[in-house]
């Protein structure tokens, strides 16, 4: 289906599938709340005629504002904060859901949407900061100061961003066995970083500056999860891609990787942002810095050993069956 429009005839539930990646990697909150919500505002952007890239600049705009009113310690602020950040999502479903649905997938696109997440937290993580600096830290008589930064780039960058690239990661992998290299946006660091060497230094400098970028993300990924790298290799060397694995060994992997896929959730947004929430409402938001340093660590950890260890006995089958290939010959 190329258009929402094409064909008037569908349901809103129709449409609604559509428009989801796949049941295994979407969780209730987005099913039964926020895409059914994005959808109906996706329907009114494609009959006024709103570019899902728009979209996601207003998504900007809005998660950016959701940070200044967490720098306030007022309740009103504070709720504010909360349906800000909360029609920022909105609209980064929205765009998403628009964009599959009209086949409106732009590189300027996938840009934006990977800036919005990180524009979003940047301003939220700062406010928080800004707000704690005047504020003791609890239980003594010392104040935060610039020490608050400090939590925060642990909680950010050490711990969210990595956290997240992986979830993300895991999804694309599961999706790829699921629905094949066209239901997936699983990349490879090799792939994008030819495509980039093929830019023209003149007049691509925002395709480059993607690629550069989006190689390295890539690449970062391809670091932390060294078992599925050598199932890739093996799938590649004895059936030609991971694409043309046997249905029992894709299965396999599936039934591995389904329960994973709630993990995966809870390390990307809407985890997290309860916990931003909850923690910014009841003024103790430097508690959400502790949630992803702590808790959302806990999880990682547990997700990326349990996938590594699937796809190492994978792996070890297929192997095995080059063995015995090679012995019969």
């Amino acid at each position: 289906m190329n258009d929402i429009t094409d064909n008037k005839s569908e349901s809103f539930g129709e449409l609604l599938r559509a428009s989801m990646k796949s049941k295994d990697t979407e969780e209730w909150l987005d099913v039964h709340f926020t895409r059914p919500i994005g959808l109906a505002f996706a329907l009114l952007w494609r009959r006024l005629g709103v570019h899902p890239n728009a979209i996601t600049l207003l998504s900007i705009v809005l998660g950016a504002c959701a940070g200044w009113m967490f720098y306030y310690t007022d309740l009103p602020h504070n709720i504010a904060g909360v349906a800000l950040l909360m029609l920022a999502n909105f609209c980064d479903s929205t765009d998403g859901q628009l964009a599959r649905l009209t086949g409106q997938k732009t590189l300027a696109g996938r840009i934006l949407d990977g800036f919005a997440g990180d524009v979003w937290f940047f301003a939220i993580y700062l406010a928080i900061c800004l707000r704690l600096m005047p504020q003791n830290m609890p239980g003594t008589t010392f104040l935060w100061g610039w020490w608050i930064f400090a939590l925060a780039f642990v909680a950010g960058v050490l711990c969210h961003s990595p956290q997240s690239s992986l979830a993300d990661y895991y999804r694309q992998i599961h999706l790829f066995f699921l629905n094949g290299r066209q239901g997936a946006e699983l990349d490879s660091y090799a792939k994008m970083h030819a495509t980039y060497l093929s830019l023209p230094r003149k007049g691509a400098f925002w395709a480059r500056a993607f690629y550069f970028n989006y190689q390295h993300y890539c690449n970062s990924q391809e670091k932390r999860t060294p078992a599925f790298q050598r199932l890739r290799e093996a799938a590649g060397r004895r059936y030609g891609g991971l694409d043309k694995l046997p249905a029992d060994l894709k299965n396999e992997f599936l039934a591995g990787s389904r329960p994973l896929m709630p993990l995966t959730n809870i390390l990307t947004f809407n985890t997290r942002a309860i916990c931003l929430y909850v923690f910014c409402l009841l003024n103790i938001p430097w508690a959400y810095f502790l949630v992803d340093i702590i808790v959302m660590s806990m999880i990682c950890i547990y997700m990326h050993h349990r996938h590594e260890k699937l796809c190492l006995g994978l792996t070890r089958k297929i192997l095995s069956a080059n063995e015995d290939k090679g012995t019969h010959l």
